[in-house]
């Protein structure tokens, strides 16, 4: 069973437009040819697909099968061509990335650019995960490279560091809070706090600590990223947890007074993970290297 490219995208024009004058003209190509097209597809598949009305033409339930298929397979088709392009260019390997959130958005930028930069033959493609999501896909050959934070179970995998940081406490401009250097999360547990959407590694984290202590966290409002959680802190929503190199990374402009958290679990260092160095590709193992050469870099450094 054959299938030809230009009849399936004739056959998908005609299906979207209802008129096989239409469709044929959507695809640049006379009435009379298309007919013939049309047949062609027909006589392959073995079965009707459409169907002459007086307004025009109607799919038949096997045609309504092909329309699915068709677009499915003109759909992979294209995503095919888009990762054969960057070869295409003179690219000679890409390396999958999956990253917690926060290194995606404060370590991660600075870190590729300099490798692309240095490599420019080589394409990453990055994705954001939880720790756990991270650890499954490099486990399991999603992910070539990945980076988790906290104490997460990384089972079997080699594990290099990467990056030290903390969470720490940010409260509204003028708290009575903002006279302290430091805290303990006990103390301001009851307090209203703003914090990402569910599924982030860092909501997940603060459940599990109310969790222990048999009492609901007060989230006032949940949003995207830490920006936000900046934002709402300063506007006088409520307090947040964030790393260190969240504020960092922002400055001054976060209007924010930060506090340090004397709990043990506040550290977050971030680790780097692979399956098995030595079986990386040659771009895949440049890269580690180069993500690895901070060996746990603190925020600071």
């Amino acid at each position: 069973m054959r299938y030809d490219l230009i009849d399936l995208q004739l056959f998908l024009a005609v299906a979207d437009a209802g008129s096989l004058s239409l469709g044929a003209r959507r695809c640049h190509l006379a009435t009379s040819s298309a007919s013939h097209r049309i047949a062609r597809l027909e006589a392959s598949a073995g079965v009707a697909l459409l169907e002459r009305r007086p307004r025009g033409m109607a799919l038949t339930p096997a045609g309504e099968v092909m329309r699915e298929g068709a677009r499915q397979a003109l759909a992979r088709l294209e995503q095919m061509h888009a990762d054969l392009l960057p070869y295409a260019a003179g690219v000679r390997a890409q390396v999958s990335v999956w990253a917690n959130t926060n290194a995606t958005n404060i370590f991660l930028p600075d870190d590729l650019a300099g490798f692309l930069s240095a490599q420019p033959q080589v394409r990453v493609t990055l994705r954001e995960a939880t720790s756990p999501e991270v650890v499954h896909a490099v486990a399991s050959g999603e992910a070539q490279i990945g980076v988790v934070a906290g104490d997460v179970s990384t089972g079997e995998l080699q594990v290099l560091p990467y990056r030290r940081d903390r969470l720490v406490l940010v409260v509204p401009p003028g708290d009575a809070l903002g006279v302290r250097a430091r805290i303990r999360f006990a103390e301001v547990a009851d307090a209203p706090f703003v914090t990402l959407h569910s599924g982030t590694g860092i909501h997940t984290f603060l459940m599990g600590l109310a969790g222990e202590r048999g009492r609901p966290l007060d989230v006032r409002i949940q949003v995207h990223s830490f920006e936000a959680v900046l934002g709402m802190v300063a506007a006088g929503v409520g307090y947040g947890l964030v790393p260190a190199s969240t504020v960092a990374r922002m400055g001054q402009p976060t209007r924010v007074v930060t506090l340090a958290l004397d709990d043990d679990w506040a550290r977050r260092d971030l680790r780097l993970c692979v399956r098995e160095a030595t079986t990386l590709s040659g771009h895949a193992q440049a890269l580690l290297a180069h993500l690895a050469r901070h060996g746990g870099a603190s925020t600071s450094e």
